[in-house]
C-alpha cells in the first residue's frame, strides 16, 4: 500500500528504520497460517501513513519460534507505535462442538508474546502484548475488536450524495456518514506505547514470542501530549478560505478527505459553508427563514489529537492546541463546544404545560444544535430520513420535540426558534448559557382561534414516516389529523405494515388525547394514469396499490385496475377519495371526477416552502367548477423527506356544531366541502351567511348575493384578497399583513361558483397565493354549470385516458381489459350527453364520433 496521495502526517513523529527477518514477499513461505498465506499480497509495504504518523514498511519482524532483537538507531522517545498484527489463532472445540475456555474467536487476552525495550545503559523495559488489546487478528469476525489498539485505516467520512457515494458502502452504510474499514483482508493494528523512561536513548527492541505467531510490520516513534491514538470529542472550527477561492465540498470516496482542508492526527467529519444567520435581528425575523451562506467562511467539524495540524491551501498548518486554548490559528478560528447540557421546554403561555413543537437552535457562528437524539445534520433527500426533521431547502435545520429535550449548547448566546402551526405565534429568542444553566422554558402562545371555532387542520399526503413519527411531527406542526399513505415504488413497499383499516393512532381509545390523530390509507398509482389517494377506508388494504409497470410499479405490470375503480371500493369502504398533488399525472383523474368517485382535490406543497398554491393547479381545478362539479379543495404535502414538513400546505375543514371531532368527524367534514387550502393565512368566508360547500338556489332572474371574509395570519404576511367567480377575479382588495375582514355584493346573473384567494408575501420573497376557499354554489334556475370549452378540454383528457389504454399500455388479460375500457366510456358518455343537451358542439376524436356531428 503506498502512502495515500495528499494523505496528511504529523512532524511529531517520524519512522523508525526496522530491519526485520522476514520479506512481506516471502511471508507465504514462511510457515505462517494459511489464511496469513492467503492475504499476504494484500500486506501493505513502503512509506505509509495511518492515523497521521508515518511509517516505513520493508523487512518485517515475524515473532513466532524464537526471539527476535532488532538494532535501532539510538534516539530518546516519549512514545512508540507499533504497526503489527496477529496471525490467526484457531478456536479449539472439544468433542460435542463447544469451547472450553471460551477466549472466543479473537482469543480474548492470550499472552501473544513481549516487546522489550533495550536501553543504551543496559537496562531494559517490558510490555506484554495480549490479543485484542495490544494487538488483533488480520482478519476477524464482527465484534471481537481490540481494546488498546486501533485498525490502521482511520475513521473517515464517506459522501451520502447519490451521485458521490463510496462505491462500497451502498445507501444504508452510507448514512452512518463515516466508516471504520477493519475488515479488509489484511489489517493491521496500531499500539501506542508510552516509553517508562523517555530521558533513556533506545537502542534496540526485542520481541519474544510467547503463543502464536504476531508479524510487526513498522515502528514509529515521536512526542506527544497523551495517546496519539486517542482523539478528542467532536469539535466545530471556521475556516476562511483565501480571497477568490471557493469552497470544494467534494469528499474523495476512497480516502475520505476533501482537498482544502485535511488533518493528520485526526479526521475532518464534515465541513460545509457557514450559515450566516441575523443574530443581531434574530427576533425581527421569521420563522423558517433560511440563512445567508458564506462564500468564504467554512463550518469545519473535526475530531483529533490535540497534538494535531490542520493542512491548509498553500502548504500552510493550523495547531489544534491553540484551537483548544480558544485562540484563532492562522485562518482557523475556534466555535465554542456544546458542552453544556441544558434542558430546553416549550410551555404553554398561562397554564405552563409542555406542548409538542418543532425546534431550531443555532449558535454564533451559525452552527445547527440539535437534540442529542435528532440529526445533526438531517438528511434531505428522497426516502432517507428516519428522525423527526425539517430541514428548509437544506440549510434551515430542526426538528420536533415533545414538549421538551435535551441538547448539549455552548457557553454564550443560542438562538431558539419554536413553532407550532398557524394559529400559534412563532418565536425567535436569543438566550445566554452559562455554567448555570440546566433549563430554558419558552413560553408559546396561541393567538387565532380557529380551533377553537370548530376548524381542523390536516395534511392529506403524507409517506414514510412511522405512525408515532407522523404523530409527534403532526403535533408539532399543530396539524390534527395526518394521513400517512402507504404505497408501492417499483419493488419497494412502504409503511404496507402500519396499514390495518381500523387503528387512529393518537384517538382517545387508543390511548392518545384525541386531539392529533393518524390514520394509514393508501395512495394508488399508475405513471400515466394518475395517482389517487384513498383515506380512512375500512377493511383490508386495496391492492395491488400501484398497476401498469414503471414507475409506479414493477417492470412489466399490466394495467389491472383504473383509478376510479379503485375510487369506488374506497368510497364502498366508508373511505375519503383525494387526486393528489392535483392535476398531475393528468390523465384519467377526469373521468374519476366526472363519474362522481372524488371527494376532493389537493392542492401540493412538495418541498417549496415559499411557492404557494401553484395557478396551474387551480386553473385545472377551475374546468371541473365551471362544470358544476363540486369537488372541495383539501392541500396536503407529499411529504418524503426531511425538506417536507408536516402540514407545509395543509387544509382547514370545520366540524359540524355540536359534533366531537374525531376522525370520522373530519372524513365527514371533508365531504361537505367547508375547507379552504393554507400556506398560513386562516380565513372564515360565506355567501349569504352559508359557507363553503353549500348550494344556494336562486330564481331564473338571479340577483345579488352577500360575500363577507375575515382573514388572520400570524405566518405569512398577507398583502391582498381576490373574489374568484366562476374561475375569474371579480374583486380584489388589499389587506393588512396579519388581520381583516370586509365584504362584497356581488350581482349574479348565471349559476355560478364563488370562493376567496389570498395573496401574501415574506420580505424578501416573492407573492404567492398563499390560501384559498372551497367554493359555494349558486345554482340558478334554468341555467346549467357547464363552460364549453372547460367541457371540452375534460373530455379530451378522459379521450387520452382511453387512448393509452388502447395503444402503449401493458394489457392485462382481453375481459379485464374490456371492463376498465367500460368505465372510461361511462364517464365519457356522462359529460358528453350533458354537451349534447345544452346544444354544445365540440370536436370529437376518430374513436369517439358519431353521425349526429355531421
Amino acid at each position: 500500500m503506498a502512502m495515500r496521495k495528499n494523505d496528511p502526517s504529523t512532524k511529531l513523529f517520524t519512522p523508525v528504520s526496522l530491519k526485520g527477518n522476514v520479506d512481506l514477499a516471502q511471508l507465504p513461505r514462511a510457515g505462517v497460517s494459511s489464511d496469513m498465506r492467503k492475504s499476504a499480497k494484500h500486506a501493505p509495504s513502503g512509506n505509509v501513513v495511518a492515523w497521521g504518523l508515518a511509517f516505513k514498511i520493508g523487512k518485517a519482524v515475524l515473532v513466532r519460534d524464537e526471539p527476535v532483537t532488532v538494532k535501532l538507531a539510538p534516539a530518546k522517545s516519549p512514545w512508540l507505535v507499533f504497526l503489527h498484527t496477529s496471525d490467526i489463532r484457531p478456536v479449539e472445540e472439544n468433542a460435542d462442538g463447544f469451547i472450553s475456555p471460551m477466549r472466543g474467536s479473537g482469543q480474548l487476552n492470550e499472552h501473544a508474546a513481549d516487546y522489550v525495550l533495550i536501553y543504551a545503559d543496559g537496562t531494559e523495559a517490558r510490555a506484554e502484548i495480549r490479543r485484542r488489546h495490544q494487538i488483533g487478528s488480520l482478519g476477524r469476525g464482527w465484534g471481537e475488536n481490540c481494546f488498546e489498539a486501533v485498525p490502521d485505516k482511520k475513521p473517515q467520512p464517506i459522501p451520502t450524495e447519490a451521485d458521490d457515494m463510496h462505491p462500497l458502502a451502498g445507501w444504508g452504510n452510507a448514512q452512518y456518514r463515516g466508516k471504520i474499514d477493519d475488515f479488509g483482508p489484511w489489517v493491521n493494528w496500531l499500539w501506542a506505547w508510552e516509553n517508562p523512561h523517555p530521558r533513556k536513548t533506545i537502542v534496540a527492541i526485542r520481541f519474544e514470542p510467547v503463543c502464536g505467531a504476531v508479524l510487526v510490520s513498522a515502528v514509529s516513534a515521536g512526542k506527544a501530549s497523551g495517546n496519539p491514538l486517542r482523539w478528542l470529542s467532536r469539535r466545530k472550527a471556521v475556516l476562511t478560505l483565501p480571497k477568490g477561492q471557493k469552497f470544494d465540498p467534494h469528499i474523495d470516496a476512497e480516502t475520505g478527505l476533501l482537498k482544502q482542508i485535511k488533518l493528520d492526527m485526526g479526521q475532518v467529519i464534515s465541513a460545509t459553508p457557514r450559515a450566516m444567520y441575523p443574530n443581531e435581528n434574530w427576533a425581527k425575523t421569521y420563522n423558517n427563514k433560511v440563512p445567508e451562506i458564506s462564500g468564504q467562511d467554512v463550518l469545519v467539524e473535526y475530531t483529533a489529537h490535540p497534538g494535531a495540524k490542520f493542512h491548509l491551501p498553500g502548504g500552510k498548518t493550523a495547531a489544534v492546541a491553540k484551537l483548544e486554548a480558544g485562540e484563532k490559528s492562522g485562518s482557523i478560528q475556534p466555535v465554542a463546544p456544546a458542552s453544556q447540557l441544558v434542558t430546553v421546554k416549550a410551555v404553554e403561555k398561562g397554564s405552563g404545560k409542555k406542548i409538542t413543537v418543532k425546534l431550531h437552535i443555532h449558535g454564533q457562528a451559525g452552527e445547527y444544535l440539535p437534540p442529542s437524539v435528532n440529526h445533526r445534520t438531517p438528511n434531505p433527500h428522497w426516502f432517507q430520513d428516519y428522525s423527526v426533521d425539517f430541514t428548509n431547502e437544506g440549510l434551515h435545520h430542526c426538528t420536533y420535540i415533545p414538549g421538551q429535550a435535551q441538547v448539549h449548547l455552548p457557553l454564550g448566546k443560542v438562538y431558539i426558534e419554536i413553532s407550532k402551526g398557524f394559529e400559534i405565534q412563532p418565536v425567535r429568542k436569543a438566550f445566554t448559557v452559562t455554567r448555570a444553566t440546566k433549563e430554558i422554558a419558552v413560553e408559546i402562545e396561541k393567538v387565532l382561534p380557529w380551533r377553537e371555532n370548530g376548524w381542523v387542520s390536516a395534511d392529506t399526503h403524507v409517506h414514510f414516516l412511522s405512525p408515532s413519527s407522523a404523530l409527534l411531527e403532526g403535533a408539532g406542526e399543530g396539524v390534527n389529523v395526518v394521513n400517512l399513505l402507504a404505497s408501492q415504488w417499483g419493488e419497494l413497499m412502504t409503511n404496507v405494515g402500519d396499514f390495518d383499516g381500523k387503528t387512529v393512532h393518537g384517538a382517545k381509545e387508543a390511548g392518545g388525547d384525541g386531539e392529533h390523530l393518524v390514520r394509514v390509507g393508501t395512495e394508488n398509482r399508475q405513471h400515466i394514469m394518475g395517482h389517487i389517494s384513498l383515506l380512512g377506508y375500512d377493511d383490508n388494504i386495496i391492492a395491488p396499490m400501484t398497476t401498469g409497470g414503471l414507475s409506479e410499479s414493477a417492470m412489466g405490470d399490466p394495467i389491472e385496475v383504473l383509478l376510479t375503480e379503485w375510487a369506488m371500493r374506497c368510497k364502498r369502504l366508508n373511505g375519503v377519495v383525494v387526486l393528489p398533488h392535483f392535476p398531475n399525472p393528468r390523465c384519467e383523474g377526469a373521468a374519476s371526477i366526472v363519474s362522481g368517485n372524488v371527494d376532493a382535490v389537493e392542492m401540493c406543497s412538495g418541498n417549496l416552502l415559499y411557492n404557494g398554491i401553484s395557478a396551474y393547479s387551480l386553473s385545472d381545478w377551475y374546468r371541473y367548477l365551471n362544470c358544476g362539479y363540486f369537488v372541495p379543495a383539501v392541500g396536503g404535502t407529499d411529504k418524503m423527506a426531511a425538506t417536507w414538513a408536516v402540514g407545509m400546505v395543509r387544509t382547514y375543514a370545520q366540524i359540524a356544531k355540536g359534533r366531537e371531532f374525531d376522525y370520522e368527524a373530519w372524513k365527514d367534514s371533508v365531504r361537505a366541502g367547508n375547507t379552504f387550502v393554507t400556506y398560513g393565512p386562516l380565513m372564515e368566508f360565506a355567501v349569504q351567511g352559508k359557507p363553503a360547500g353549500t348550494r344556494i338556489k336562486m330564481n331564473r332572474t338571479g340577483g345579488t348575493v352577500d360575500v363577507t371574509w375575515k382573514l388572520a395570519s400570524v405566518t405569512v404576511p398577507m398583502s391582498r384578497v381576490d373574489l374568484i367567480v366562476n374561475g375569474e377575479i371579480r374583486q380584489s382588495k388589499a389587506i393588512r399583513k396579519w388581520e381583516d375582514a370586509g365584504s362584497w355584493s356581488v350581482k349574479i346573473d348565471k349559476s355560478s361558483w364563488l370562493a376567496i384567494l389570498v395573496r401574501g408575501h415574506y420580505r424578501d420573497k416573492p407573492e404567492i397565493i398563499a390560501a384559498h376557499s372551497s367554493p359555494v354554489m349558486v345554482e340558478l334556475k334554468g341555467s346549467q354549470f357547464l363552460a364549453a370549452a372547460d367541457a371540452v378540454t375534460i373530455l379530451e383528457q378522459i379521450e387520452g385516458a382511453m387512448a393509452y389504454l388502447d395503444t402503449v399500455s401493458t394489457r392485462a388479460e382481453a375481459k379485464r381489459y374490456k371492463e376498465m375500457r367500460l368505465v372510461l366510456t361511462a364517464a365519457h358518455r356522462e359529460l358528453h350527453n350533458r354537451m349534447h343537451q345544452t346544444g354544445h358542439y365540440h370536436a370529437h376524436t376518430p374513436v369517439e364520433d358519431h353521425p349526429e356531428h355531421h
